[in-house]
């Protein structure tokens, strides 16, 4: 199985996005972090990917919208993350 492109929207001192990038860590898993308050022009970027989000973290996965860190760690949870990353 191939690795997925992991894409995640972030701001500095946000607990959910290092919750979520944690978790990625542990996988082991390499991703694309965009921090929308170094680069706002990313916040834009995000909103049009994911109509609607207005918080941080968004993670995609192979350019799909998986939502933020809770529903990561659900899908974590569930045993569905492994494959979605590739795993």
């Amino acid at each position: 199985m191939s690795e997925a492109k992991i894409e995640i929207y972030t701001k500095a001192w946000c607990g959910f996005c290092s919750r979520a990038k944690r978790l990625l860590d542990d996988k082991g898993v390499a991703y694309t972090e965009y921090d929308i308050g170094m680069e706002p022009a990313r916040r834009a970027e995000m909103v049009e990917r994911k109509p609607g989000a207005m918080t941080v973290p968004q993670i995609f996965i192979d350019d799909t919208a998986i939502g933020g860190s809770d529903d990561l760690a659900a899908l974590d949870r569930e045993g569905r993350l492994d494959p979605l990353l590739g795993l």
